[in-house]
C-alpha cells in the first residue's frame, strides 16, 4: 500500500477490524519510512447491476435512490432509519446474488414491495402508489383488499374489522356508504 505523505510502497499493518456492518476492513497503517499513520479499507468489488426504467431507458443501480424511494415511504411510520438501511443492504444483495446483471425497475418495486409489506402496512401503500402509479382511490381500495385477503390466506388475524368506507362522489357523504372494487355503494 503506497503511503498518502511520502508515496513509500512499505507499511505495516497495525490494527484491522471489521466496518461498514461487516461490509468492509477498516485497516490502521504506518508506513516504514516516514513512520505516519494512515487508514485503508478493502471492500468487496461488486459488478455493477443495470436496471431498465419502463420507458426502456437503462442506468446504473443507485443504492441511494432506493433509499430515498423507501425512506419517503416510511416517513412518520416510526420505523428507525438503520432497518431502512438494512433492508435495502438485503435488497441490494439479493440483486447482487442474481446471475443476470440487467433487472426491471419492476422487479426491484416488486422486491421492495415484499419486504415493506411485513414491516408496515401504510409504508407499502405509500410505495405501491407511486410505484404502481395510481390513478385514483380504487387503485387504493384494490390494494388494501389485497393486502387484506393476503393477511386472511396467511392465516393472520384480521386487521380490517369492518369493509373499507368512503365518501359518496355524488354528495360528499361518508355515511352509509362503502367502497368496493366496482365503486361506492350504499349501505343498507
Amino acid at each position: 500500500m503506497r503511503c498518502p505523505f511520502c508515496q513509500h510502497t512499505d507499511s505495516r499493518v497495525l490494527e484491522s477490524r471489521s466496518a461498514e456492518s461487516g461490509q468492509s476492513v477498516r485497516r490502521r497503517r504506518e508506513c516504514l519510512d516516514c513512520k505516519h499513520r494512515f487508514t485503508t479499507y478493502e471492500r468487496i468489488e461488486f459488478v455493477p447491476i443495470t436496471v431498465i426504467k419502463r420507458d426502456g431507458k437503462r442506468e446504473s443501480f443507485d443504492r441511494s435512490k432506493l433509499l430515498r424511494g423507501i425512506v419517503r415511504a416510511c416517513e412518520k411510520t416510526g420505523i428507525a432509519a438503520m432497518r431502512l438501511e438494512e433492508l435495502v443492504d438485503e435488497l441490494e444483495a439479493e440483486l447482487q446474488q442474481q446471475t443476470a446483471r440487467e433487472v426491471s425497475s419492476g422487479e426491484i418495486g416488486e422486491l421492495v414491495l415484499r419486504q415493506l409489506q411485513s414491516i408496515s402496512e401504510v409504508a407499502y401503500i405509500r410505495f405501491a402508489s407511486v410505484y404502481r402509479q395510481f390513478q385514483g382511490i380504487r387503485d387504493f381500495v384494490d390494494t388494501l383488499n389485497h393486502l387484506q385477503n393476503q393477511q386472511i390466506s396467511d392465516g393472520e388475524p384480521e386487521k380490517i374489522d369492518k369493509p373499507l368506507t368512503g365518501v359518496c362522489p355524488q354528495s360528499g357523504d361518508s355515511s352509509g356508504w362503502e367502497t368496493s372494487t366496482s365503486g361506492f355503494t350504499p349501505l343498507n
